[in-house]
Formats: structure tokens, C-alpha cells, sequence
């Protein structure tokens, strides 16, 4: 009865969650899978190192839980004091847990089929929590037996030892795990007397925040040699985030938070509407359109980054964009909904930028000579895979990050071409190194010539946009925004044009395109069912309850005389 009712009560709770849960359960398909791999399990001796303080490795479970805990949680088994099916649950389930974390198909179910580009175990809590419960059930029946007691240090050692063979296990970390074990074992053998609780408090206390701390401090310095090195957040963060306000006006045009990075998610941290933010969820479709024209990113390709180039601005109608510390107004922006011609849309080459151009539909760069651009032109370098500094003449240098699969460097901008022969310096490595030599009056032109049939009204709503065009259109409207399933233009399901969100239009004069997570629908019908089924049942156990409060006592006890 107790499990069915746990069955039922969980059920019910995920069919309430099932709005969000749904949409997120889809959008994990629609995500940019980065680098596909299979599931390695860690090794063993790893896995049991982590339970030691002081320890830290990207791709092993991080389930330390000071020694005190995993001390209790171990003598747990051996306490005949404690109910037999409560020692046993929890010890089973603790275990069940563990071993699930290192088989394949299980270690599936825990990240909803899809192994996480980074760490494997992003499920550890569950088992750190498990432990610190199974802990505090045995403490609920008051502090172990010295035979019990001895048994769960025996266990500890026991997992200590067998970690030793690991290089996780450093002598600092045994050392550590090794007193606390034996000042935790103290405390709780030190005989039942009023005198001797203050020494074993300081003796627990001491043991949980010393092993803490050092796990921390240790974690926080190994951990820095996975991340991303960002500025800190201070007085001059706040000042650009001002200044992207002032420059704000969406919808006439976007703002972008441009370069260099503060965070991952700089739209959100500093304002504006631009591209460059972490997900795992980060749209396929977006991923491969800002790569396809030159974009870079990191995290193996699920976290974005602004791509500073005059083209692909007009094409996402950029109007204003930080840059070298400051807010700059780009010069040719279109509204966020152009038309093009009827047909399919730009089917992309290895070029970035050529495909830019398809996009655009004009011709905007011109070859470079013999490894020059002609005076007068913006020369843009594309070195996805390169890392170092690139310099065109006496200009500033830039740097690339690239190299896959964690990075992909962005198409950079190395300055105005100054003289005739003057060749780009471009770091050595491996991958395509391409130049393109952007012509400023070509690009004005093919801006001007898409202007007269764009919208001339653009109102965000709630789930989605209607555009407003100075006439009726007979063509493709294209809005820039990425094509991710959820939406739907007038009536119907959008054809993307190159990756972006397009509708075949035949003399409207407006359109209207609206955002519907996929599976929210659905979830929607699972969470009302759900009200349903937990309504009833507050219905069903109201009736019992008056039923009983309607019985004579006298009754009530002969029916649990019977009962018994």
C-alpha cells in the first residue's frame, strides 16, 4: 500500500509538472547535439576516491559528503536497534543509486536519454542526498552502538582502501579522510555523558566544516582549468549595461552585447538582443545557421558568441552593437521582416562568406590578390580552428580561440586593408584559413535595395510578431529569427529560408507569426487530467473521513478489534 501510494503520488507530481516537463523533454532533440559519444563509465577506484574530502575530477562523481555522513549511512546496516525493513531500504536504495550512476542504459534514464556534453554525473546529488538520509534515519533511533558503530568504520576503511590505487586519492585527501574518520568514530564512542557532548560536537563540527572547506578550496582550483576565463562583474559591466539601454530600439532594430564576453549569457546579464547564450538547449537550427555564416562559439557549440560582422548585422537587423568598450550605431540595418523572391531559400556552401551573401542576395565581398584585400575594403579573417593572434599591417592584433570540438573561432574583423600587398598575419594550425574583403558601398547598396519592401511596422506580442508591410507583398517574408519548430506564420508551418523563419506570401499586406512550445499542448492535457485524478481522490478520502467521523467510537473499536 505504501508503494502504491508512492507510485500514484509521483505520477500525479510529474503529470502536474508535465507543461514544463514535456517541452523540455522535446527540446533536448531539437538541441545542438555538440560532440556525440557513448557513456564511459568511471573507473571504480575513482568513483570511491570522490567519497574522500579533498578531491576533484570532471568526469567522476562528485558524491563527498563529509565523513561523519557516510560513517552513519554505513553503520546504518548494522543496527538491530533500527527496524529491519527501514535498514534495508535505505541501504539497498543507496546502493541501487551508486551502481545506476555506471551502467549505460540506467545512466540514460537519469539525463533523459541524452549523455551531457560535460560532466556524466550530473545526477550526484540524488546519491549525496541519499546518504546524508539514510544517516539521519539511523540518528532518529538515537546515536549508534559501539558494535555497530565499528562495523560501519570497518566499511569506511574498507571503501578508503580500495580508493587508494586512484590518482584522485591524493595523501592530503587520505589524511583528511582518515582523521575525520577516526574524531567522527571518537565522538560517537565517547561513553553517554553530559561532560563529554561539548567534546564530541567540536569533534563532529570540527570534522564537517575542516573537510568542506578544504573540499572546496581544492575543487574551486582544479575546476579552473575547465572554464572559460570572463572579466569580473563591477563598475564597468554596469556602465555597458547602461549604455546598451540608452542604445535599446527594440523592435526597430536589436542590440547586441557584443565582444569581449563577460559571461556565457550576455543578453541577459547586460541587455539587448543578440545571439551569445549557453544552453544545453541551444536550437540545432541556430547553432548551424550563425556557423554557416561564420560564427564561433564554445561548449562545444551550445554556447554562442556575438559575431561582430557588418553583414550578418544587417541580416539580423543590428542596429546598435558594443564594441571596443563602448555602443556603436552599425551603419546598414534591415528591419527584422524583408521579403525576397518566391522560390526556396539559399542552400549553404563551405564558404561563411558566400553563404552570407545568399542570404543577403547581393554580391558584398570582393576576392582578395595574391593573399591581399584591395585597398579600402574590410578584410575579415575565418580560422574556425586556428589559436593565437592574427594582425593586418600596423592594426591591433586579434586573437582567435578555436579548435574543436570544445571551440570554434569566430569570422573576426582585422581592420581597414591600408595599402596595396599588405598580407594578414594569421597563427599557424590546422583547419581553413580564409579571407574575405567586405566592400562597404556594396553592402549600403544591397541594404537599399531590400528596404522598400520590408515591413515598416514590427509589434512583438506575447507569443510571437505581426509585420506590417507598405503594401501588398507577393513573395517570401523572412523575419530573422531562427527557424525552431513551435511556430507557426499565418496559420500554417513556416519553410525556412537558409535557416531562418520564413512564410511564402500572395499580396498580403501583413504577417503574423506565433510561438507554441512543442509538447506544451499535450503537457497541458496530461497536467488537467492529473487536477482531475488528485481532485477525485481528495473527493474519495473526504467521504472516508466523514464516513468514520459518523461511526460510534464504540464501533470504531470493535472494527479495529476485528481488524487486528
Amino acid at each position: 500500500r505504501v508503494l502504491a501510494r508512492a507510485a500514484v503520488t509521483t505520477a500525479l507530481g510529474v503529470g502536474l509538472a508535465a507543461p514544463v516537463l514535456a517541452p523540455v523533454l522535446l527540446s533536448t532533440r531539437q538541441a545542438y547535439p555538440g560532440v556525440v559519444r557513448d557513456f564511459e563509465a568511471a573507473g571504480a577506484t575513482d568513483v570511491l576516491a570522490r567519497l574522500l574530502p579533498g578531491t576533484y575530477g570532471f568526469v567522476t562523481p562528485a558524491v563527498f559528503v563529509a565523513t561523519p555522513v557516510l560513517l552513519l549511512a554505513a553503520s546504518l546496516a548494522f543496527r538491530r536497534d533500527v527496524p529491519g525493513r527501514e535498514r534495508w531500504v535505505w541501504t539497498g536504495l543507496v546502493l541501487g543509486v551508486g551502481l545506476s550512476f555506471q551502467w549505460g542504459p540506467t545512466h540514460l534514464v537519469w539525463h533523459l536519454f541524452a549523455t551531457p556534453n560535460g560532466s556524466p554525473y550530473r545526477q550526484t546529488f540524488v546519491l549525496a542526498g541519499l546518504l546524508v538520509i539514510a544517516a539521519h534515519a539511523g540518528l532518529a533511533h538515537g546515536l549508534p552502538g559501539r558494535r555497530a558503530l565499528a562495523a560501519g568504520g570497518a566499511v569506511v576503511l574498507a571503501l578508503t582502501a580500495a580508493a587508494v590505487p586512484s590518482p584522485l586519492a591524493t595523501r592530503p585527501a587520505l589524511l583528511l579522510g582518515l582523521a575525520g574518520l577516526a574524531a567522527t568514530a571518537g565522538a560517537l564512542a565517547l561513553p553517554r555523558r553530559r561532560r563529554h557532548a561539548v567534546l564530541a560536537a567540536l569533534l563532529v563540527t570540527g570534522t564537517l566544516l575542516g573537510q568542506a572547506a578544504a573540499t572546496t578550496a581544492y575543487a574551486d582550483r582544479g575546476r579552473l582549468a575547465h572554464l572559460d576565463d570572463y572579466p569580473p562583474y563591477g563598475p564597468e559591466q554596469e556602465r555597458l549595461a547602461a549604455a546598451l539601454a540608452a542604445a535599446d530600439g527594440w523592435p526597430a532594430y536589436r542590440t547586441d552585447s557584443g565582444l569581449p564576453r563577460v559571461a556565457g549569457n550576455d543578453p541577459l546579464l547586460l541587455g539587448g538582443q543578440g545571439a551569445a547564450y549557453y544552453s544545453s538547449h541551444t536550437p540545432a537550427v541556430l547553432t548551424e545557421l550563425l556557423t554557416a555564416l561564420g560564427g564561433g562559439w564554445t561548449s562545444r557549440g551550445r554556447n554562442l558568441q556575438s559575431l561582430d560582422n557588418p553583414v550578418v548585422d544587417a541580416l539580423f537587423g543590428v542596429g546598435a552593437r558594443r564594441r571596443d568598450g563602448g555602443v556603436v550605431r552599425t551603419e546598414a540595418a534591415l528591419p527584422l521582416v524583408t521579403v525576397r523572391p518566391p522560390g526556396p531559400g539559399p542552400a549553404f556552401g563551405p564558404s561563411p562568406f558566400r553563404n552570407q551573401e545568399l542570404l543577403l542576395g547581393s554580391r558584398v565581398y570582393a576576392a582578395p590578390t595574391a593573399g591581399a584585400c584591395p585597398v579600402g575594403t574590410e578584410v575579415f579573417l575565418w580560422a574556425p580552428e586556428r589559436t593565437g593572434e592574427a594582425r593586418l599591417g600596423a592594426a591591433p592584433p586579434v586573437r582567435l580561440l578555436g579548435g574543436g570540438p570544445r571551440r570554434r573561432a569566430a569570422m573576426t574583423s582585422l581592420g581597414v586593408q591600408p595599402a596595396p600587398g599588405v598580407r594578414p598575419g594569421v597563427p599557424p594550425g590546422r583547419g581553413p584559413a580564409a579571407l574575405g574583403c567586405l566592400d562597404p558601398g556594396r553592402l549600403r547598396a544591397a541594404v537599399a535595395a531590400l528596404r522598400p519592401g520590408a515591413a515598416v511596422t514590427v509589434e512583438p506580442t506575447a507569443s510571437g510578431l505581426t509585420a506590417r508591410f507598405p503594401g501588398p507583398v507577393t513573395g517570401t517574408a523572412v523575419v530573422a529569427a531562427p527557424a525552431i519548430p513551435g511556430w507557426t506564420c499565418q496559420g500554417r508551418r513556416p519553410e525556412p529560408y537558409g535557416g531562418l523563419l520564413a512564410v511564402p506570401l500572395a499580396g498580403a499586406t501583413t504577417v503574423t507569426c506565433v510561438f507554441r512550445p512543442p509538447g506544451l499542448l499535450p503537457g497541458l492535457a496530461v497536467a488537467g487530467a492529473s487536477v482531475a485524478a488528485l481532485a477525485g481522490l481528495a473527493t474519495v478520502q473526504r467521504r472516508r473521513d466523514r464516513r468514520t467521523s459518523s461511526t460510534p467510537p464504540a464501533a470504531q473499536s470493535a472494527a479495529r478489534a476485528a481488524a487486528v
